[in-house]
């Protein structure tokens, strides 16, 4: 096979494209607030600003995967980097912030286009048993950008203003892109029926998945600020509580890879019970946090955890769906993608208002049980082909 048609090559590009969003995603953590004040805006319309980015994130997310599943993949992808790279150019020169707020908005619906269509590729021309180990490497690919994203994006910005960082990442988006064009799709190697996002849903196993990943989305994000603020009343400083986040995903990143072949060798929906199971177990271990190391250690367990069933999630859905005898990858990842951005806006807002009510440790004793009843769920959920799901679907 040339190198064009070439599977790692796919692999390669879908993990650009899946690390050049999310470095655009985190390199405006430190500029746009800076950038929004210079324009005006007040503290809470930042955080709209910065909210904003969900609403196309999750009004596309499921749309554009059932159109990639009837045109094919490349189109949406090559879509999805472009419009990256205009929102990326819109935050560049935006001069007021309705504009702020436009780039903000068809960044989201970049982000839904590339991650969803990008797994989809990878469920197209892998077969459940490899699929772990591409999800495996592709996630390292974007942990790494979250690492890089908000230290790139303050380096720039020192060095050559406001727009350095926006315009650097949409010249990457741009470089993917061409790279995508010039990339030829090989042909699909799932077989099966293409049904609607309804019938889809209506797949247990894939139903189940979903109800999974909101689940562990909502712990992740949950805890970014109740986190935070419980470690600063333990005397911990911002430029420690970063060091935690940032140690943490350095061993994380190393993990996906060694976590995905994992999946592959036992199973991807037993891994993602495994690491229910540990996120159920060492979650409420963090609410005993007493300093700064053993806050450290604390959280990479949590995160680890977390990482047992982000990487074998992403790869279950794909089994889920071709178990069920259908080839819509496309929606199938739209799912995903919409109950990862379900739980990252509930998971937030719950999580202060436990906060304030009942406190770090025992937010902590309370979400545990619920991860233990998604457990549950998906150990009474087998991946099998429904009866009706292709009859249905031809009728």
């Amino acid at each position: 096979m040339s190198l064009r048609r070439s599977r790692a090559v796919a692999v390669a590009l879908i993990t650009c494209a899946t690390f050049t969003d999310l470095v655009a995603y985190s390199i405006a953590i430190p500029v746009l607030p800076d950038l929004s004040r210079k324009l005006g805006a007040s503290p809470t319309m930042i955080g709209f600003l910065f909210a904003s980015f969900g609403v196309t994130l999750l009004t596309i997310s499921v749309p554009m995967g059932a159109v990639s599943d009837r045109i094919g993949r490349k189109g949406p992808l090559v879509g999805g980097l472009a419009a990256l790279a205009a929102a990326s150019l819109l935050f560049a020169f935006a001069d007021s912030l309705p504009w702020l707020f436009a780039a903000r908005l068809v960044q989201g619906a970049a982000d839904a286009v590339t991650w969803v269509v990008g797994f989809a590729l990878i469920a197209d021309l892998y077969p459940s048993s490899e699929r772990g180990r591409v999800t495996g490497i592709v996630m390292m690919g974007t942990s790494l950008a979250i690492m890089v994203g908000p230290t790139i994006g303050g380096w720039l910005y020192e060095l050559g203003g406001m727009r350095t960082p926006f315009v650097a990442v949409a010249a990457l988006a741009a470089i993917v892109l061409v790279l995508l064009l010039w990339y030829q799709v090989p042909p699909q190697h799932a077989e099966g029926d293409i049904v609607p996002f309804g019938l889809i849903l209506r797949v247990p196993a894939i139903a189940a998945c979903a109800i999974v990943v909101v689940a562990i989305s909502g712990t992740v994000s949950m805890l970014e600020p109740v986190l935070s603020l419980h470690l600063g009343t333990l005397g911990i400083n911002p430029a420690r509580i970063g060091m935690v986040y940032g140690i943490a995903a350095v061993i994380t990143t190393t993990m996906h890879p060694v976590i995905g072949r994992l999946a592959d060798r036992f199973g991807s929906r037993q891994m993602t019970m495994l690491g229910l199971v540990l996120a159920a177990c060492t979650l409420p271990l963090l609410g005993f946090a007493w300093s700064y190391g053993s806050a450290l250690a604390l959280f990479i367990l949590t995160a680890a955890a977390s990482t047992f069933i982000i990487t074998p999630s992403l790869t279950y859905m794909g089994e889920a769906t071709s178990n069920a005898g259908v080839r819509s990858f496309g929606v199938a990842y739209g799912l995903y993608n919409l109950a990862w951005g379900a739980g990252l806006l509930g998971g937030p807002a719950l999580g202060g208002f436990l906060f304030e009510r009942i406190g770090f440790r025992n937010i902590l004793f309370t979400w545990a049980p619920a991860l233990a009843l998604v457990t549950t769920l998906l150990w009474r959920v087998k991946s099998e082909r429904p009866q009706t799901t292709a009859a249905t679907a031809r009728s």
